[in-house]
């Protein structure tokens, strides 16, 4: 039987995520788990468990946070920004019907 070392649990690809650090093998980033983890306070356990990953992928991708914790948290404000100016581009489906704006906010 094969087992994974800490080294493998994370790996760049640039044809994944553009390049952003992930579980191995899967599209699921680091900054994910750092947000599921440490912003919405959901256990290891229970990212594990939803996601059906191995505990130790959890804790790989949180260890690796802390080690490149700068340009992470970099990465987070940017796609927030990101998400905020497209938000400003178009509304909602909602407010479109309502006949309300994002201006209106």
């Amino acid at each position: 039987m094969s087992t994974k070392t800490l080294d493998q649990r994370i790996e760049s690809n640039s044809d994944v995520l553009k390049g952003k650090p992930c579980i191995a093998g899967r599209r699921i980033a680091v900054e994910h788990i750092v947000v599921w983890h440490e912003r919405l306070g959901i256990s290891a356990d229970e990212i594990a468990g939803e996601y059906d990953l191995e505990l130790a992928d959890v804790y790989a991708a949180l260890a690796y946070y802390f080690s490149h914790r700068t340009e992470i948290d970099q990465s987070i404000r940017e796609g927030k920004e990101t998400v905020r100016q497209l938000r400003d581009q178009k509304p909602s489906l909602l407010e479109e019907k309502l006949g309300r704006s994002s201006a209106s906010r």
